[in-house]
C-alpha cells in the first residue's frame, strides 16, 4: 500500500494511525534517503503508542528504548539507527536483537537495509522515498 505526504504533520499523523493496528513483536524497518522523513515517521509512531517524551534519532548512541504506559500489552518501543553502522554485527554487540519479536516490544530501525543480515524473516520494512516538492511516497 502506499500514502502520499505533503508535510510532518501528515506524515505524524499517519504513523500515528498506523500504530493502531501494531501488535507486539513487529520489526519495522524504515528505508529512505537521509531527510526522506524516516525519524518524523517513528516519532508519529510513538505519539500513536502514547509515548510523550520527545524522540529524537539515535544516531549516535544507536538505539533508545521508551517505556509505553498505556498501551496494552506493548510495554516498549525500541528505536535503532543503522545510519553510522558499519556491520549488522556491530547493533547484536549492543544487544538490539534481544528486543526483535519481543511480544512486549515494537522495534523501529532506520536505515534497515544496512543490517539485512539481522532482521527477523517477520520484519515490515517501510520505505520513504522524498519526491518533488516535498512530497513523501510511504510504502508500506
Amino acid at each position: 500500500m502506499t500514502f502520499f505526504s505533503r508535510s510532518e504533520k501528515q506524515t505524524l499523523n499517519f504513523a500515528k494511525k498506523f500504530s493502531k493496528n501494531l501488535t507486539g513483536g513487529l520489526v519495522l524497518g524504515l528505508v529512505g534517503n537521509l531527510g526522506a522523513g524516516k525519524t518524523i515517521f517513528t516519532k508519529g509512531l510513538a505519539l500513536g503508542l502514547g509515548i510523550k517524551k520527545n524522540l529524537t534519532s539515535p544516531t549516535f548512541v544507536l538505539m533508545k528504548i521508551y517505556p509505553v504506559s498505556q498501551h496494552q500489552p506493548i510495554k516498549f518501543l525500541v528505536h535503532l539507527d543503522a545510519y553510522r553502522i558499519k556491520r549488522a554485527s556491530e547493533l547484536t554487540a549492543i544487544g538490539a536483537a534481544e528486543y526483535f519479536n519481543r511480544p512486549d516490544t515494537i522495534t523501529v530501525i532506520e536505515w534497515a537495509d544496512k543490517i539485512k543480515t539481522i532482521l527477523p524473516k517477520k520484519a515490515r520494512l517501510i520505505k520513504i522515498n522524498l519526491q518533488k516538492n516535498n512530497l513523501r511516497k510511504i510504502i508500506f
